[in-house]
């Protein structure tokens, strides 16, 4: 028997990203989640509306629990895919950064509905070139730390940084408008650390943010596993040195591994991509690890690594 990777006390749960897809009734959804061994959800976006009447069902009936929401969920009505960056509150347009806020708000109000204390958020993005996929192919064919990385990196880092002021400035005044929203409902809002370092916040930034808010209940860090690691394999930050530097605010976790370098949002343990057994123990106990994995992920991968993570083979 292998030595469980996760620290006792810790929640897991499945996110619907998963399975959501495959289901016509919410009930039927939450049914495969527990029997795959999992007591606890998270709803995640690009969760149909169809499905949530059952999904309401299951928890009243005791079948799941709800660990946190996605934000947008529900999905914008208007949109026909799952789009969580299809309104943020970092853009230029301000109808735009409005209605990011008001449908951020109707996931709190679902949240609450679910009987769930958290919501996962992405703060928005700079606008300009997509430089980190870029850096991505380059790793991939073995470029890290060539020259043409090392200038391609540095351009990125050098234009994100100029633009980033108005674009964070935007995310501020949106948690802010917030925070009332929070309160009413008992909910939290948990910042995502993100994939691409054209996505805010970057490590110092999420250092900020949180300094910020010292002492307000309401934000937290949601960290990523996948996410930071995918930048890490960029040489753009040490996962083990962001994750310390934010653990003693960290309201949630999303678990997957990478397939080096980008992959993501693979079964735990599966690649190796992420060091979980070294980086783990930093997380607080009791934090909810959500399971956020790709539709492609089988049933049996699932069982397979829930067993080697739990310490059961």
């Amino acid at each position: 028997m292998t030595r469980a990777v996760s620290p006792a006390g810790q929640q897991l749960s499945l996110s619907t990203c998963w399975n959501s897809h495959r289901h016509t009734e919410g009930k039927a959804l939450a049914v495969e989640a527990r029997e795959l061994g999992f007591e606890w959800i998270e709803v995640s976006h690009g969760t149909k509306i169809s499905l949530l009447p059952g999904l309401l069902d299951a928890v009243a009936e005791g079948i799941v629990r709800v660990s946190s929401l996605h934000n947008f969920c529900p999905s914008p009505v208007e949109v026909m895919m799952d789009a969580p960056d299809v309104y943020e509150f970092t853009s230029d347009k301000e109808w735009e950064r409005a209605r990011a806020v008001s449908l951020t708000r109707k996931t709190i109000e679902m949240a609450a509905r679910f009987g769930a204390d958290r919501v996962v958020v992405h703060l928005g993005r700079v606008s300009m070139p997509a430089i980190t996929a870029r850096l991505e192919k380059l790793v991939h064919a073995g470029g890290l730390y060539s020259r043409a990385f090392c200038a391609l990196k540095l351009r990125l880092v050098a234009m994100r940084a100029k633009r980033v002021p108005v674009r964070l400035e935007r995310a501020r005044a949106a948690l802010a408008a917030l925070l009332s929203d929070c309160e009413k409902h008992r909910v939290r809002l948990g910042i995502e650390t993100r994939s691409h370092h054209e996505q805010i916040p970057n490590q110092k930034e999420m250092r900020a943010l949180l300094d910020e808010h010292e002492g307000c209940q309401w934000i937290g860090a949601w960290h990523d596993f996948g996410h930071v690691q995918r930048q890490a394999n960029l040489a753009l930050l040490n996962h083990g040195e962001f994750l310390t530097q934010t653990a003693p605010r960290i309201i949630g976790c999303h678990i997957h591994d990478v397939r080096w370098p980008a992959r993501d949002h693979r079964v735990p343990l599966s690649t190796g991509g992420v060091d979980f057994a070294n980086l783990l123990p930093l997380v607080p106990a009791e934090t909810p690890l959500v399971w956020e994995l790709s539709p492609s992920q089988t049933a049996g991968d699932l069982r397979s690594a829930l067993a080697r993570w739990q310490g059961c083979e």
